[in-house]
């Protein structure tokens, strides 16, 4: 079983570079970004449970990883959902933000896929009341039906684009003020736990759930921001 899930986590994190040395401050921000990630989804409802938090560096780029544990197959998710979502990967960057009061290059990725869910959310699946029942993009179809390379059809106008901008960004900021929420109210947790992370470099599932099991204070309601520009005409 060892060694199945080793080679598991090589698959999706990459090798293990234990000749990258990072100096003690990387380091510390390093925990910091991962035990952020993984006490926001064990404080927001419906996350998939985190199996292992590291902070020993892989791959090509990865300085530390988070690896989460789906309970079940999911093929539809809600607004909801994909929110929590978004906030879980903003989870590094906000732990960052909280703690050291700077952001660093550590969140790359994560700003990148949430940008990702966030741009779908709005053009694909409609996820934004003012911007109508439209979808926006679609990608074009192939030979025999395939989609090639990411190809995207545009056939809206430059105002639209303008709001589609804008609700992109509004809903990557309430993740992120979600994120930021649970880690305000379960501050000392994340010192405790970036700790322990810090000492054991590795931190399993059952590390997590003997951490977290002493009480993780729910996020409060997140202070909205509607969106309330203009729909452009497509």
């Amino acid at each position: 079983m060892a060694d199945f899930t080793a080679a598991l986590e090589r698959i999706i994190a990459g090798l293990e570079k234990r000749n990258r040395v990072l100096n003690p401050r990387e380091r510390e921000i390093v925990a910091y970004h991962e035990m952020g990630h993984a006490l926001v989804a064990a404080g927001v409802p419906g996350s998939d449970k985190v199996h292992k938090v590291s902070i020993i560096p892989r791959g090509i780029g990865a300085l530390g990883y988070t690896i989460h544990r789906p309970t079940e197959d999911r093929y539809l998710m809600t607004k909801e959902e994909l929110g929590n979502k978004m906030a879980v990967l903003l989870g590094g960057r906000a732990a960052e933000y909280l703690v050291f009061g700077h952001l660093s290059t550590g969140a790359a990725d994560d700003l990148s896929r949430t940008t990702g869910i966030a741009r779908a959310m709005v053009t694909r699946y409609a996820m934004v009341p003012l911007l109508g029942n439209v979808a926006f993009e679609t990608e074009s179809g192939g030979f025999l039906g395939g989609r090639p390379g990411g190809l995207i059809e545009r056939t809206y106008s430059e105002e639209t684009a303008r709001e589609i901008d804008c609700a992109v960004r509004d809903i990557v900021e309430e993740a992120f003020r979600k994120a930021r929420g649970v880690l305000e109210r379960n501050r000392a947790l994340l010192e405790e736990g970036s700790r322990l992370l810090l000492e054991k470099e590795t931190m399993s599932e059952s590390d997590l759930e003997r951490l977290f099991g002493k009480g993780i204070v729910p996020p409060g309601p997140v202070a909205e921001k509607p969106y309330e520009g203009n729909a452009g005409s497509a």
